[in-house]
């Protein structure tokens, strides 16, 4: 029997990474918010790796702390290492990695779901939408509870027709052997949704006790004290190290000689898994001449023994793992306490997705998280905070947001998912933005503040620190552009002391600090100033500087893009009365319903002769339209 449960402005199915991003966004924006999932103690569960950053995922969990959201404060609350990588590179590619206390993490963002206002958090197994004419309602859950809302947003990660595979085994269940969601998935097909199977997975876990760590190499967190969100003030520094180690040649042997076990090779497995994270059975197959592949031992938490395996995913049977961990150097004794396991699961064809999140096919419904194709915390976080702030202003009735590719690296994650979809889980690269060089680690806040506090996710002091942020750099970049350094013997020596070239002349502060060999530092030594500068105003001042040729040029670029996007493509536009585009084009155009000309010109199979026949009749008025 169904009962009336109550009514909602916005209703989030799940609560992992996309969900509590999602929940968290609505609530705060006013809409009244209710949060779903299978089980209460799994809130933000991390069933793969405890760690949150790295390339690009780094710099996407600033963009969504300066949008307003919780993953950068939440980790740093609760995690046991950060390092900066690629600190010898450029700005564009340095990242914060944190190493996670995966159960602190967990149980600090449900007490953050909890102690919100307006959200109300609540166990049970959404098993059906309430969908008419085209638009959803609400949801059913198998105990009868319905709830009516506006809005709905399904992030349900990898939980839909879930299948864990060890071996020869393969049984139905969620990650981390939770209730798999059936029946929710089974209506997603009924309602016309194309879905595709996909595969991820995970290594063993070890007992820390058991492990031989002068086998091994230390890796430990930074000195320096680091945070991924703008509010953070209290750093932890009592960090817990992680180890490296390697494959041997036995553990190459022993994948070799069971290969036809590995469900991966024998068929087992149907699903697509991710390039870009694969397997250890795949990485021995595929660089068959590399002698040995790099292992981390990466904690879990400070209280806890369970030691995450990093480099060894595998779906062996039980018997062959055991094998496998013996064989690395520093784990010839160590006890597994978890197996490495694969799990499928549906997700849907992300095309069928607005840049909004909200599905084409029923009005009102979004999705987000590894639902839409994606793979990482970072990338279902950055959708979920999307998905939660469009479901929210639709629910409002509050126009929704659209992030350009020039905006953040969460706009080149929707995007090209909406509009190139994806044939194999997606993991968000430095390279598949453009604009790397303006969507960087340190000026998150600088692209996306504005818009966090315009949307009401940022509040009025926050928002007033970062004005004076954006002050400070202002004044300070027009005294270096204003103030000549004068070949004084002071000056020459500092130059020579960093193997630079000595003046002829007096130059400007800033031109100096283009030269590459020197800093900020060095500048201020030479021209001082009256005002304290804050080490992230520095930070920002030598950045603008020196890579300012390169800064413009890329700016040159997004305005032409900017061109691009503002010419709007009707919603119905009718392909099929417009001649001259090739077959391909016209396919793949009514797939995906660009919104404007520059999302056209992005999609698979659609060429420049394709886009300047659109633009024609873009230009001209002609838009055949569906009736």
């Amino acid at each position: 029997m169904s009962y009336d449960a109550g009514n909602y402005d916005v209703i989030v199915i799940g609560a992992g990474h996309a969900g509590s991003e999602a929940g968290l966004a609505s609530a705060r924006l006013g809409a009244k918010t209710l949060m779903i999932t299978i089980n209460l103690d799994m809130v933000a569960f991390m069933p793969c790796n405890p760690s949150i950053g790295g390339p690009a995922k780094g710099t996407v969990v600033r963009e969504i702390d300066a949008l307003g959201g919780e993953m950068a404060k939440n980790i740093d609350k609760t995690h046991i290492q950060m390092r900066m990588l690629n600190t010898g590179k450029g700005p564009a590619v340095r990242a914060l990695r944190a190493q996670a206390d995966k159960f602190s993490y967990q149980h600090e963002m449900k007490k953050t779901l909890e102690n919100e206002p307006n959200l109300t958090l609540v166990q049970g197994m959404v098993e059906r939408l309430i969908v008419e004419d085209d638009e959803c309602k609400g949801v059913i859950t198998k105990t009868g509870a319905t709830y009516h809302a506006k809005t709905v947003v399904i992030t349900t990660g990898t939980f839909l027709r879930g299948e864990i595979i060890i071996g020869e085994l393969k049984y139905s269940s969620g990650p981390n052997n939770q209730q798999p969601s059936i029946k929710l998935s089974e209506q997603l097909e009924e309602l016309g949704f194309n879905l595709v199977r996909f595969k991820t997975g995970t290594p063993p876990r070890v007992n820390s006790h058991t492990i031989d760590y002068s086998k091994t190499e230390i890796q430990p967190g930074d000195e320096t004290p680091r945070a991924f969100s703008y509010e953070t003030v209290k750093y932890i520094t009592d960090q817990l190290p992680c180890w490296l180690t390697y494959t041997s040649e036995k553990t190459h042997q022993i994948i070799d000689e069971n290969l036809h076990r590995s469900p991966m090779y024998s068929g087992m497995i149907k699903g697509t898994g991710p390039r870009y994270c694969p397997s250890i059975e795949d990485k021995v197959v595929r660089f068959h001449d590399k002698p040995r592949h790099q292992i981390f031992l990466e904690p879990e938490g400070r209280n806890t023994q369970e030691v995450y395996v990093q480099g060894l995913s595998t779906s062996l049977p039980e018997d062959v793992q055991h094998r496998l961990i013996a064989s690395v150097p520093g784990l010839e004794n160590a006890q597994m306490m978890r197996p490495g396991y694969a799990i499928e699961y549906d997700a849907i064809i992300p095309t069928q997705l607005w840049p909004t999140l909200e599905t084409k096919k029923i009005k009102n419904l979004y999705t987000a998280g590894q639902i839409n194709g994606t793979s990482g915390y970072e990338e279902a976080a950055a959708q979920g905070i999307m998905a939660g702030i469009n479901a929210g202003r639709r629910a409002l009735d509050k126009e929704e947001v659209i992030l350009s590719r020039s905006d953040a690296y969460i706009g080149v994650l929707i995007d090209d998912l909406v509009t190139k979809g994806t044939a194999e889980p997606y993991r968000l690269l430095t390279s598949r933005a453009e604009y790397r060089l303006l969507l960087r680690h340190d000026n998150a806040d600088l692209r996306l503040t504005e818009l966090g506090h315009e949307i009401g996710l940022i509040p009025e002091e926050r928002y007033q620190k970062f004005l004076d942020k954006k002050a400070a750099i202002e004044q300070e970049m027009e005294r270096l552009q204003s103030i000549r350094i004068k070949p004084t013997d002071e000056v020459q020596e500092l130059i020579r002391s960093v193997g630079g070239s000595e003046l002829k002349d007096g130059i400007l502060a800033a031109d100096l600090l283009k030269r590459p060999e020197m800093t900020y530092e060095h500048i201020r030594k030479l021209a001082p100033s009256d005002q304290e500068v804050h080490p992230d105003v520095a930070e920002q001042i030598e950045i603008q500087i020196k890579y300012e040729g390169y800064i413009q040029k890329s700016l040159q670029q997004v305005d032409k893009l900017k061109r691009m996007e503002d010419k709007k493509i009707p919603e119905n536009i009718d392909y099929d009365a417009i001649s001259g585009l090739a077959n391909e084009a016209r396919a793949n155009l009514k797939e995906v319903h660009p919104l404007s000309l520059a999302q056209a010109s992005r999609i698979s199979g659609v060429n420049p002769a394709d886009i300047s026949i659109l633009l024609v009749y873009l230009e001209q008025g002609k838009i055949a339209r569906v009736n």
